[in-house]
């Protein structure tokens, strides 16, 4: 694996977007290539929902990711959902190439009305960090200082740690 393409879709901040990558670069080995793309989404629109379904998303985004030699992780700004889950930050093939985050439900003034940059692109990082993670094949870890613990919501997110711990490293060679 060589690269790491992260795909901002119909993104309005690319400045945002400088700052998560320069963050992400701490946490990874790789080459990191910047490929924003414009796409209409509402092929994975739920009426019903008022969100999108995220796993039309990634299917849609397979011919994308077909020459790359690495991984391809796709930031938006729609709110996700899985017919299971009320909605999730993000999805990711395990073992495979493509993910997805959205940063939506991410931004502080989701919750509080107050923005947050700094703590947007920490919890940016740490699903970036996570969905990867299941692209490089790690299932959620237990350990709570590990970006890869299991997150059902915004709490969660910033409780567990930023980075790998030392058995999900290991089990993916960082």
């Amino acid at each position: 694996m060589s690269e790491i393409v992260i795909a901002p879709i119909n993104f309005s901040n690319p400045e945002l977007i400088e700052k998560i990558l320069s963050e992400l670069k701490k946490y990874l080995p790789y080459k990191i290539n910047l490929q924003p793309l414009q796409i209409d989404l509402n092929f994975a629109y739920s009426i019903e929902r008022g969100q999108y379904y995220s796993t039309k998303i990634i299917q849609h985004l397979l011919p994308f990711s077909e020459n790359i030699n690495g991984k391809f992780l796709a930031l938006l700004e729609v709110d996700l959902f899985i017919p299971v889950f009320t909605y999730v930050f993000g999805e990711a093939q395990l073992n495979g190439k493509v993910s997805i985050v959205s940063l939506t439900r991410l931004h502080e003034e989701f919750y509080s009305g107050i923005s947050d940059e700094k703590l947007l692109i920490e919890r940016s990082v740490k699903e970036i960090l996570h969905e990867l993670g299941h692209n490089f094949g790690l299932i959620h870890c237990k350990d709570w200082d590990c970006v890869m613990h299991s997150s059902l919501g915004i709490e969660e997110v910033d409780i567990k740690g930023i980075d790998y711990c030392s058995n999900c490293k290991r089990l993916i060679r960082l």
